[in-house]
């Protein structure tokens, strides 16, 4: 069974896991990955209370939507672990050599992800792998 967890539910993971942080208590495996995304971010440190499990941010106002970007993140550290799709880790390879810098990378990442996931919606298409993988392959050139 697949973990398909509610806006609420995932926002909830994100904030507890946080807390569990910064209490020293122990984390599971999946919140020390989630842990290490929020050290990298710590603009979003502020979101990470109960008063913005409700919150939208519209892209049309300008406003990235932190748990949003933490969700791609942890997609994307997934991906990483297990190369799906194929090839997507050394194509990450590529990204942080031509950046220097494996956040940017990641950031990189985050933006053809979003493309993709964007299309299929638009679409309203399953997501396309190979858009993701082609958007990758452009950046790592062009970087």
């Amino acid at each position: 069974m697949l973990f398909n967890p509610s806006r609420e539910e995932a926002r909830r993971f994100f904030i507890n896991t946080w807390q569990k942080h910064l209490h020293g208590q122990a984390l599971a495996d999946l919140e020390a990955i989630v842990v290490d995304i929020l050290e990298a971010h710590p603009e979003y440190h502020r979101y990470l209370q109960e008063d913005y499990l409700d919150r939208d941010w519209p892209p049309e106002h300008g406003d990235t939507n932190p748990f949003l970007h933490i969700s791609l993140h942890l997609a994307i550290a997934e991906q990483l672990s297990i190369d799906q799709p194929p090839g997507v880790r050394a194509l990450y390879g590529e990204l942080r050599t031509r950046h220097g810098d494996a956040h940017k990378a990641l950031h990189d990442m985050l933006e053809c992800l979003g493309e993709m996931m964007w299309q299929a919606q638009r679409q309203q298409t399953q997501p396309d792998p190979a858009v993701y993988l082609d958007g990758l392959r452009q950046r790592a050139r062009n970087t």
